[in-house]
């Protein structure tokens, strides 16, 4: 009888204490699922854009209140968490007061580091028309990065241009258009048409 009983209270100590470390484990996961929940939450809002601009155009001005360059496109969606800004279809003007404006399109763009620097992506064309001091100039490339404040473009993309009748092809380009320095790298072709072709 004595025996019984000890066996009784033995599985009773144990059933309490399992259901002990039942309560435990269930209060533990359910404040786990409730921390995983809301840090999910955040990371949604922190990834969330705070504004989204359709068919939109703004300038950027230099250091001494002059417009430098306008962008305009699509859809601009901005994202707080570091700043920038996603761009589908956009198109950027540069407005060089004495020098020839260019032309910038391609199919999506990512505008960060305080708006100092625009990364273009995918199909990827700048055109230049001509002046009394330049030659129309066309450039294609699937990437091109412009550091608008710096006057200056780079890839390192294939590149393929045209400069009046003249083409070139390079695997990548560096380009200041403050001082008017185009540089293509890495192998590729130049091709001049004959001499009567050539516009002057």
């Amino acid at each position: 009888m004595r025996n019984q009983r000890m066996a009784h209270r033995y599985r009773l100590s144990i059933g309490l204490v399992l259901a002990l470390f039942g309560a435990v484990g269930s209060f533990s996961l359910v404040e786990l699922m409730n921390r995983a929940g809301d840090e999910m939450q955040a990371g949604i809002k922190v990834n969330e854009p705070d504004y989204i601009v359709e068919g939109f155009s703004f300038v950027r001005m230099t250091k001494t209140g002059q417009p430098s360059y306008i962008i305009s496109g699509d859809k601009l969606t901005h994202r707080p968490v570091d700043d920038s800004s996603d761009i589908v279809r956009p198109v950027v003007r540069s407005l060089a007061g004495e020098r020839e404006p260019m032309e910038i399109h391609a199919e999506r763009a990512r505008v960060d580091q305080d708006n100092t620097r625009v990364t273009l992506m995918d199909n990827v064309r700048i055109d230049r028309a001509p002046s009394k001091t330049a030659q129309e100039m066309h450039l294609r490339t699937q990437a091109l990065t412009i550091f608008p404040e710096e006057d200056r473009m780079e890839t390192n993309q294939p590149v393929q241009m045209q400069l009046g009748a003249a083409t070139a092809t390079g695997t990548g380009m560096r380009a200041n258009n403050a001082t008017r320095q185009l540089q293509l790298t890495g192998r590729g072709t130049i091709v001049y048409p004959p001499r009567g072709q050539q516009t002057k």
